[in-house]
């Protein structure tokens, strides 16, 4: 149960990121999550979108470097320790966490939250195992 994530390279310019969201809109692709990572010179704008193979193929053509990376999505509980447990549950273990960033969309009164780990399969059964709900990428897309 894991989710496609899209990793584009923005030169750190003006009008750069409004490039990307425009191809995007322009496709009637949406945007379920999304993160930015800078520097002086680049950023990575990492996304979880409705139609991850449509974006890719589309940013491709209009130029952009974009890559594809399999993350996991949990749903926790949005309120003061929810990521808290999940984070323990991880260290407990003692799978590293390289990034995570959450959804724009959410279901109900839970918060999702995306996590990229060094072990995704090992991290995938320890949250099972302590009962986090993991989020397929199907589940995401009908989040409205």
């Amino acid at each position: 149960m894991l989710v496609q994530q899209i990793s584009v390279f923005v030169e750190n310019k003006k009008g750069r990121l409004v490039g990307v969201t425009e191809v995007l809109a322009k496709n009637n692709i949406d945007i379920c999550a999304i993160s930015i990572a800078d520097t002086t010179n680049f950023g990575i704008l990492r996304m979880i979108v409705d139609a991850p193979a449509l974006a890719v193929e589309e940013l491709k053509k209009d130029g952009y470097t974009v890559s594809t990376t399999e993350v996991i999505a949990v749903e926790i509980k949005d309120q003061p320790g929810g990521l808290n447990e999940v984070l323990k549950i991880l260290r407990d273990h003692d799978i590293s966490i390289e990034y995570l960033y959450s959804f724009v969309k959410r279901p109900a009164e839970n918060a999702l939250i995306l996590f990229r780990v060094e072990n995704t399969k090992k991290a995938l059964d320890v949250l099972r195992e302590s009962d986090v709900k993991i989020v397929s990428e199907a589940d995401i897309y009908n989040i409205k």
